[in-house]
Parts: C-alpha cells; sequence; structure tokens
C-alpha cells in the first residue's frame, strides 16, 4: 500500500487539524515535538506521511501531488487558483473576506467609481470587483498592515480577512461589503482521488462524523 501525503498549513491550522484526525484514530506523535527539525513525519502503521507548508504552497503541492491531501484556508484556495478538488469544509479558522473603509467610501462602492483597493488577496478582489461587482478598480498589492492603506490615503477601501472587527474599530474602518465567508478546508489532488477513492472516500466520511 502506497503512503497518502498530506500537506498541513503552518501554524494554529495544523494543530486544529491534527486534533481533527486524533479523533478518527489518525495520529503522528513526531508531530508533536515542537523542537523536532524533521520535515516529514510519518505514521507507519496508517501508511500516512504528514508534512508542514506555507498555506500559500499547500494547493501547489496538492495541484502538482506531492502531496494527496490538503488543509488549507478557503482565502488561499481561491487566491492560489489551483486545480484541486475541494471536498470538505472543517469548519474551523471561521472567519470573512471583506470590503472595508471609512463610512465614507461606501457611496464609491454602490456608484462604480473608479477606486483603489489595497489588499493581499489581488486574485479574490479582482473576482469580486470585475466578476460579482462589474465595478473596474485599480489592485494594489500589499504584504503588511492592509488596514494603514485607506488611513494615509493609498487607497479609498481595502479587501482582507476580518475575524473579529477589532483592529477595523480601533483605526475608524468598517466593513462595507461581505465577499465571502471563509474556513479551514480540505483539498485533494484530482489523481489521488481516482487512485485512492475508497481510501480518501473513508477518511472524509470518518471525519464528516466528528465534525
Amino acid at each position: 500500500m502506497r503512503y497518502l501525503t498530506f500537506a498541513l498549513g503552518k501554524g494554529r491550522l495544523a494543530d486544529q487539524t491534527l486534533e481533527l484526525f486524533e479523533k478518527v484514530g489518525i495520529t503522528c506523535e513526531e508531530m508533536k515535538d515542537k523542537n523536532s527539525r524533521k520535515l516529514i513525519f510519518v505514521n507507519e502503521t496508517l501508511k500516512l506521511r504528514f508534512f508542514l507548508a506555507k498555506g500559500p504552497d499547500v494547493p501547489t503541492y496538492v495541484e502538482y501531488g506531492a502531496a494527496d491531501i490538503g488543509v488549507v484556508g478557503r482565502d488561499t484556495i481561491l487566491e492560489e487558483g489551483r486545480k484541486v478538488h475541494e471536498v470538505l469544509d472543517l469548519g474551523y479558522g471561521k472567519c470573512k473576506m471583506c470590503v472595508c473603509g471609512y463610512q465614507d467610501a461606501a457611496p464609491l462602492l454602490n456608484h462604480h467609481e473608479l477606486i483603489r483597493v489595497a489588499t493581499k488577496y489581488p486574485n479574490i478582489t479582482k473576482d469580486y470587483f470585475y466578476n460579482t461587482k462589474h465595478q473596474t478598480v485599480e489592485i494594489i498589492k500589499l504584504n503588511g498592515s492592509i488596514e494603514l492603506a485607506p488611513i494615509v490615503g493609498l487607497s479609498e477601501v481595502i479587501v482582507d480577512i476580518v475575524e473579529t472587527g477589532t483592529t477595523l474599530k480601533e483605526n475608524g474602518l468598517e466593513i462595507l461589503e461581505e465577499v465571502c465567508p471563509l474556513s479551514a478546508r480540505m483539498i485533494v489532488n484530482p489523481v489521488s482521488m481516482r487512485m485512492e477513492n475508497g481510501r480518501i472516500k473513508n477518511l472524509l466520511s470518518q471525519l464528516k462524523g466528528k465534525l
């Protein structure tokens, strides 16, 4: 039997995923050792392999078949646009992608004005404004604190993930429009889905029972 390989998004997401896996009897003791320098972790009994990757890389590993299964936030799946099957909403890591800004920017969204939008997610932003709202915008890609952009006048609005909304409130910004709900999702390589259909379906039904 070949190994089934999992790519998990690093950090809290990986911890929550391993907790969920333990509920269905999938354990990987090696991964609990925070001092380990290992890159690949193996459960020999169940013929499973795990590795941790940066969120945006997870869909890439899965598309190219370096991992059969990946767990990552839906924002990353949408932004990366890789050829993978999204098979399960894991329900944790819940938040939403929103258009945010000062209240006085709201009319600009209603009147379809040409505005500047700052974001870490140019593909999601482009899709939302061009295909859903049919509004032409100039998208500015940033990597750091997106909330800064409207405050210093770089952009009229931002598109960003909102979890609690505290940072927005503290800076006088608010949610103007909701783009889409987000949470952790499980993705599968299309070839693995065909080749390992029984094992993967079995895993999915076990996990669904615990969600």
